[in-house]
């Protein structure tokens, strides 16, 4: 059956079908769950009815991710397993695709349908914790956690810990700062009834609206789009494994850099025997401890960074390589690019400019492996900005009217939606996934502290509930379902 540019068995292509769907389920849920906080300030504040406020919203979301750079989408799937990624394709793959997006997609619903702003990118990354861990107990037995990226993980958490106190702290300080300096009273006021605020005002909600949800797109978003891509190597590996539009000038300078990772790594290659064990398997290794790189992990790394430059120096076009070569590549670009950030990261490698040289190589290679179809950015788009037009008014509600004991005030609103896109466009340029949701409703809550409106103790309670609970449950639930979906997968035939 040819489908999305392969061909493929009727097995596989159900399963690819319902995969790819459920991504975009999952985007079309984070719109109507996440978005909402975007739109909540205009809509309450009656600059905007409500039914253009989420058109408006739905497109500037369909830019922000067709605008944005990816960075977040691979920051996400460095979280899981190493060998789930090398092999996606397999029933173990599936199974960790299916269950990470179902898991995320229960949980958000729940919370959803409570009126409770939990976060997309909290369930999200609680799911792969839960596969990554389901994975290692299954494979290496009970009480092992080497399926997990603990050092992206602990990256990502910081993210997810410090930007909702960076949102209550900077709202707070920038609303006290609008009243020093714009001592315009009825920016300061509660909406009256229907009555519209005066057109500057209006204004500026409706730039802040934009700029949310134009950072939710591009942040948010690019969840979506990495697993997708990962979806369709595991399926079209022909197609999607490898960036097939790689000038050959970038092929000749990737040859180029891995020579001079070479010479760089030789030098830290061990005389002393080292154990049995494949170089593929080292890396995995590496990657998958938190432990320092021993001989096999410099051996392996040398053998294969020069099966790419192999590969690589042996083409002028990426299509000329086979099917498998191409599978093979990009495991070994994964790989050899994964554990030079780790080697980086963990203060392996001291000398500035080896540091430089590592880096410049890692950006290099990550070009052919590291990127998102138009198409898939397309769709994408369209399923968050359809979300944003659905279900938007449980939170809108919750955002406007239960965080703080007086209602919303036009300043108040501004400022909270000024330091959300402000710090989730700052998170998207150094590809980290921050929560839009908690971003906005701690940037509230810092408006209302700011300003002795007093906050509701019961709202603050049940959203500090969500949060503490997202991690725990949605680690359990992508554990739980990983397992029983492997056993599915595997029953109708998939290995």
């Amino acid at each position: 059956m040819d489908l999305f540019g392969g061909t493929v068995s009727g097995h596989t292509a159900l399963l690819l079908v319902l995969a790819v769907g459920l991504a975009l389920a999952f985007e079309f849920v984070n719109g109507f769950h996440d978005t909402a906080n975007a739109v909540a300030t205009v809509i309450y504040t009656h600059s905007l009815k409500s039914h253009y406020a989420v058109i408006w919203s739905g497109f500037w979301n369909l830019a922000g991710v067709m605008t944005s750079t990816g960075a977040v989408a691979f920051s996400i799937t460095s979280l899981l397993p190493v060998e789930l990624v090398i092999k996606v394709g397999s029933a173990a793959g599936f199974a960790m695709v299916f269950s990470l997006l179902i898991s995320a997609m229960i949980w958000n619903l729940g919370t959803w349908y409570l009126g409770l702003p939990a976060s997309s990118s909290h369930t999200l990354i609680g799911s792969i914790l839960g596969v990554g861990l389901a994975n290692s107990w299954l494979s290496r037995g009970a009480g092992s956690s080497q399926g997990v990226n603990w050092s992206k993980a602990g990256e990502v958490g910081i993210s997810m810990l410090v930007s909702p106190a960076i949102g209550f702290c900077c709202a707070g300080l920038l609303l006290l700062l609008a009243k020093r300096l714009i001592h315009k009273p009825e920016l300061y006021r509660a909406p009256d009834s229907e009555k519209p605020p005066p057109l500057w005002i209006r204004s500026i909600l409706i730039v802040t609206c934009t700029g949310v949800s134009f950072a939710h797109g591009s942040n948010d978003g690019q969840k979506g789009m990495g697993l997708i891509l990962l979806i369709l190597v595991g399926i079209l590996p022909g197609s999607y494994a490898l960036n097939l539009g790689t000038h050959s000038g970038d092929i000749a300078a990737i040859v180029e850099a891995s020579d001079r990772v070479d010479v760089i790594i030789a030098k830290r290659v061990s005389t002393a025997p080292s154990p049995e064990i494949s170089a593929d398997a080292a890396l995995s290794e590496y990657l998958n401890t938190q432990g320092v790189p021993g001989p096999q992990t410099f051996s392996g790394f040398r053998t294969v960074n020069r099966r790419v430059r192999t590969t690589l120096g042996g083409v002028a076009n990426l299509n000329a390589l086979a099917a498998a070569e191409r599978v093979n590549l990009r495991s070994e670009v994964y790989l050899v690019s994964e554990t030079i950030a780790r080697l980086i990261k963990t203060g392996q490698i001291t000398d500035p400019i080896e540091r430089f040289t590592l880096h410049d190589y890692e950006s290099k290679i990550d070009r052919i492996t590291r990127f998102i179809p138009d198409w898939v950015k397309f769709c994408v788009a369209v399923a968050l900005g359809l979300g944003t037009m659905i279900g938007w008014k449980r939170i809108v509600v919750t955002v406007g009217e239960k965080i703080g004991k007086e209602h919303l005030t036009y300043a108040q609103g501004a400022a909270a939606e000024l330091v959300a896109m402000t710090t989730i466009g700052a998170a998207d340029i150094f590809g980290l996934p921050v929560s839009t949701t908690h971003v906005l409703s701690s940037g509230v809550a810092g408006t209302m502290a700011a300003n002795h409106s007093g906050l509701q103790i019961s709202t603050l309670r049940n959203l500090a509930l969500a949060w503490v609970l997202t991690l725990p449950v949605c680690v359990f639930l992508g554990a739980a379902l990983f397992a029983l979906v492997l056993n599915i997968i595997i029953a109708i035939g998939l290995k």
